[in-house]
């Protein structure tokens, strides 16, 4: 009788565990926060990928809460494109893997289908690097590729924003374990290829930026071991990587000759070439080869193909 009022006293003791997981629908609604519109299948393969029917139950559930909606996308087979409702953007915003960045979601179906060409590209090419790193057994997930990233550049004229298209936190596991950075800059083909090459300039001059202090005159002793911008976010200068789409092999082929040839006409970019990796590829030699095949063109030395690592 003791025994069993003591095993009584002792369950009662024990505290309930709460849950830590994140739940399907909580990593559903941080992956819209996070792209602004994503359609069913990269939803799919993002959250589910072994279990579609998971998938449609928790956007089936998050829409009937008013948390989510969705447009059609008509020359997709009419394909959703779901984004964040206002109210899911306030539900999204504080959370820990949003901290940092604005959740602002499509005001409508039309803004989110106008979003739509340039987003789902780039989630196309993040797909590949999260298959590719899960056959490698490497670290990436679908939140380490963070779209629209800005930095201040400094103010000589013209633009005074760098703004990626995504910066990529990926880490390597064999054959030892290295964390890499990425600027990812996602081109359709849909700008002049002087104006695409220019975005050298850009990351040249956000790799030379030091800030001024506020009320520090220039040239004053101690400027020189100010830091540099780039140094308040990244260990290391992220390695910046061009992936083409929309146009024939041979035009997006004579585009990455002309990143090359940028690398070697400008002084800022041959300097930035000689410090960090660059390279091109074809978004869709990535879906058919994965990024970590030899499908690279080096944007500086000998134009031999490689792994984007091994740059």
């Amino acid at each position: 009788m003791n025994s069993t009022i003591e095993s009584s006293a002792e369950a009662s003791a024990v505290k309930p565990q709460h849950a830590t997981e994140d739940t399907a629908a909580h990593r559903a609604m941080a992956l819209l926060a996070q792209f602004r519109v994503v359609t069913t299948a990269q939803l799919h393969q993002m959250l589910s990928p072994n279990a579609r029917s998971v998938t449609s139950k928790v956007l089936s559930g998050l829409l009937a809460d008013k948390l989510i909606n969705f447009s059609v996308l008509p020359r997709a087979h009419r394909a959703r494109l779901w984004f964040l409702t206002p109210r899911g953007a306030q539900v999204a915003t504080l959370w820990p893997e949003l901290r940092g960045r604005s959740v602002v979601p499509p005001g409508n179906a039309t803004e989110a289908r106008l979003r739509a060409p340039h987003t789902l590209a780039g989630i196309r090419a993040h797909l590949t690097f999260l298959e590719g790193a899960g056959a490698r057994g490497d670290e990436y997930g679908p939140l380490d590729w963070v779209p629209e990233v800005a930095h201040r550049l400094p103010d000589t004229g013209g633009e005074d924003r760098l703004i990626a298209d995504a910066v990529m936190h990926y880490t390597a596991s064999s054959p030892r374990r290295l964390q890499f950075r990425a600027f990812v800059e996602i081109d359709r083909a849909t700008m002049s290829s002087e104006r695409l090459a220019s975005k050298l300039i850009s990351y040249a001059r956000f790799h030379d930026y030091t800030p001024q202090p506020v009320g520090r005159r220039r040239g004053l002793v101690g400027d020189q071991a100010a830091m540099l911008a780039w140094q308040r976010f990244y260990p290391r200068f992220p390695r910046i990587l061009f992936i083409l789409t929309g146009a024939s092999p041979r035009t997006l082929q004579q585009r990455t000759e002309d990143l090359r040839a940028m690398t070697v006409e400008h002084p800022l970019v041959a300097t930035l070439a000689a410090r960090v990796p660059l390279g091109a590829a074809v978004l869709e030699d990535l879906e058919a080869q994965g990024p970590s095949a030899p499908v690279w063109t080096p944007l500086s030395g000998p134009a031999e193909r490689r792994s984007w690592m091994d740059l």
